[in-house]
C-alpha cells in the first residue's frame, strides 16, 4: 500500500474507552504509568561511585571487550579506537564523550499514541515476561514447551492490564512455529492483539528489518515518519564476560541508524560470568554496557539508549542463577546510582528463581520490583509472569504480579502523599475526639470508596469467611481470573486496511523464506 495512504490512516489504531479499562472481569486501576516520587537508595559513597567508574573504565582501557562483529570493528577503527583482532580497547575520554551524547530521557510512541511511554527521569514503566521457552499453568500442572496459542493468551493479558505499559519480547517462545518465520507470526499477533510499545529481537538483519517494517505499517507511517522518532526498541545482552556477539550488534546497529532505541543489558551473574563480589560484577556490567552505547553514539549521536542491569548471583552449590536476592537488590541499587552518574535511563527486571507461583515466587519478585523502585529504574522488564529464572512463563504468576504492580502504582499516587488540611483532617479528629470511631463521620463517607487500594486477587477476609467461600488459594483465584479475562477479551481497534497490509507482508516474507536459522 502506498505511503500516502498509510499517512491517511495514522491514528486509526487508537483503543476505545472500553479497551483502555479492560473487560468487566475485574475493576483495575486506569492507565497511568507511575512517577517515582521516592528518593533513590544510594548504597555507594561518592568514593564508591568513583571507584566503580574507574574499575569500569580500566576494564575498557586495559582488558578490552571482544566485538564479534566486523562492522563494529571497522567503526571503532574509524573512530581511532584501539582494535586488536576482535578485541577493542577504548580510553575513558572517548567512552565518556560518546555516552554523554545519549539523551537522559526519551519517548516511545506505539501505533496507539495514547499508549506512548516516557523512558527516563522519574518515569517508571512495566513490561510483560519475555522470552521463556516454557509455559506452566495450573490446569497443565507441569512445564511444557511454549506454543503460539499460549503466547497469544499472554499477549492478551499484556494488553488487558493497564499496569503493563509495553510489550517486551515474546511472552513465551512459541516453539511450534519454525524459527525462520516465528518473528513474523508473533509480531503480527503482538501488533493486532496489543496496541502498546513493541520490541524487536536483535538477532540479525532479517528479523530486525521485518519488525521495523511491520511496526511502521501498523502505525500507518511513512518511512520518514518512522525514522523521525522512536516507535519501538530492542534490548541486547552482552555475552559475559566481556563479549558482544555478531547478531545482536548487527540488529542494534540497524535500529539505531533509524533512530530507534537500544537497551544494553549485560547478563552478569556474580560467581559465574562476573566476579563474585557485587562491586566487581557491577563494574564489569557497566563496562560491557557502556562500550556498546559508545558505539551507537558514534554512529548516530543522540540516538536514545538505556543501560540495563541483570546482575545477580548464582547458587554456589549448584551454579543455578538466583534472583530477588539481597545481592540482586544491592547490585540493582548500585547500578541505578551509576546510571544517574552517566545520565542514562535504567532498565531492571521483576525476576525470581521459583518454579511455580508460590510464596517464594512472590517474595523474590517483590524484592526485585522494590529494588527497581529503590534504584530509580525507568523500564522494568519481566514485571509479570516470570518463573524459573526466566525459563517458564505462567498466566497465574502474571495475574499475581499485576496485583503487586497496581499496589506500586497506588503507592506512587501523589494523593496518598498529600498533606493539605483535608488530609491532615484536624476537623475529623476533633469531631471524633477521644471517643467513638471514624467509620460514620462525613469525612470518611466522602472518601471511603477511593481512600485505599482495592485488590483484585488478594483475599482480605478472615479465615472463617475464606474457608466458607471454598478456601481458594491465591494461585487458584488467579487461574480463574485469567480464564475470565480471556473469555471477555476484545482486541484493540485496527484499521482493516492496515491489518490486510500486515497479513500481506507476513505472507510475502514467508514465501521468501523468512530469516536464516542455524538448522
Amino acid at each position: 500500500m502506498a505511503e500516502t495512504q498509510a499517512r491517511k490512516r495514522r491514528g486509526g489504531g487508537r483503543a476505545g474507552a472500553a479497551a483502555r479499562r479492560g473487560s468487566s472481569a475485574l475493576e483495575q486501576m486506569p492507565w497511568n504509568p507511575p512517577v517515582n516520587i521516592d528518593r533513590p537508595t544510594e548504597p555507594l559513597t561518592e568514593e564508591g561511585v568513583a571507584a566503580i567508574h574507574d574499575g569500569a573504565m580500566r576494564i575498557l582501557e586495559e582488558i578490552g571487550v571482544k566485538f564479534l562483529n566486523d562492522e563494529a570493528l571497522k567503526i571503532f577503527k574509524q573512530a581511532g579506537v584501539k582494535v586488536e583482532g576482535d578485541l577493542v580497547k577504548m580510553d575513558r575520554d572517548f567512552v565518556m564523550e560518546m555516552v554523554g551524547k545519549a539523551p537522559s530521557e526519551f519517548t516511545l510512541t506505539p501505533r496507539n499514541p495514547d499508549r506512548a511511554i516516557r523512558i527516563g527521569g522519574n518515569s517508571m514503566v512495566f513490561g510483560n515476561v519475555s522470552s521463556p521457552p516454557n509455559y506452566w499453568d495450573m490446569d497443565l500442572g507441569k512445564k511444557v514447551p511454549g506454543t503460539r496459542v499460549q503466547c497469544q493468551n499472554l499477549l492478551k493479558l499484556t494488553q488487558y492490564f493497564n499496569c503493563i505499559h509495553f510489550a517486551g519480547g515474546y511472552p513465551v517462545e512459541p516453539v511450534d512455529i519454525h524459527a525462520s518465520v516465528r518473528h513474523l507470526d508473533v509480531l503480527y499477533d503482538k501488533l493486532t492483539i496489543t496496541d502498546k510499545v513493541m520490541h524487536a529481537y536483535s538477532l540479525g538483519k532479517e528479523r530486525v528489518e521485518d519488525v521495523m517494517e511491520m511496526v511502521r505499517i501498523a502505525g500507518g507511517l511513512s518511512h520518514e515518519e518512522f525514522d523521525a522518532k522512536p516507535h519501538m526498541y530492542t534490548n541486547i545482552n552482552s555475552t559475559s564476560p566481556l563479549k558482544h556477539d555478531e547478531p545482536m550488534i548487527d540488529g542494534s546497529l540497524r535500529l539505531i541508524r533509524r533512530g530507534q532505541p537500544v537497551v544494553v543489558t549485560p547478563f552478569t551473574l556474580a560467581g559465574a560470568m562476573a566476579p563474585v563480589t557485587m562491586a566487581g560484577a557491577v563494574a564489569q556490567s557497566l563496562a560491557e554496557g557502556l562500550c556498546a552505547i559508545a558505539l551507537y553514539q558514534y554512529v548516530n549521536p543522540g540516538v536514545p539508549c538505556a543501560i540495563g542491569t541483570f546482575t545477580s548471583n548464582v547458587d554456589m552449590k549448584s551454579g543455578a542463577p538466583a534472583f530477588g536476592t539481597p545481592e540482586y537488590m544491592r547490585s540493582t541499587q548500585m547500578t541505578g546510582q551509576m546510571a544517574r552518574f552517566y545520565g542514562l535511563p535504567l532498565r531492571s527486571s521483576g525476576v525470581c528463581a521459583a518454579n511455580v507461583p508460590d510464596g517464594q515466587a512472590m517474595w523474590e519478585t517483590s524484592n526485585s520490583l522494590w529494588a527497581a523502585i529503590q534504584s530509580g529504574t525507568n523500564m522494568v522488564y519481566h514485571a509479570a509472569g516470570w518463573l524459573e529464572g526466566g525459563l517458564i512463563a505462567s498466566p497465574e504468576k502474571f495475574i499475581m504480579d499485576c496485583e503487586v504492580l497496581q499496589m506500586i502504582q497506588r503507592y506512587m499516587d501523589p494523593a496518598v502523599n498529600a498533606t493539605g488540611p483535608e488530609e491532615i483532617a484536624l476537623d475529623a479528629i476533633r469531631e471524633v475526639g477521644n471517643e467513638g470511631h471514624f467509620f460514620g463521620i462525613q469525612h470518611t463517607q466522602d472518601r471511603y470508596a477511593t481512600a485505599f487500594y482495592q485488590p483484585f486477587v488478594s483475599d482480605w477476609r478472615n479465615y472463617e469467611a475464606w474457608e466458607a467461600a471454598g478456601g481458594v488459594w491465591t494461585a487458584q483465584r488467579a487461574s480463574a481470573l485469567y480464564k475470565e479475562i480471556l473469555a471477555e477479551f476484545e482486541e484493540p481497534p485496527l484499521d482493516p486496511a492496515i491489518r490486510e497490509e500486515l497479513q500481506a507482508f507476513v505472507a510475502r516474507r514467508k514465501e521468501e523464506g523468512g530469516a536464516p536459522t542455524d538448522f
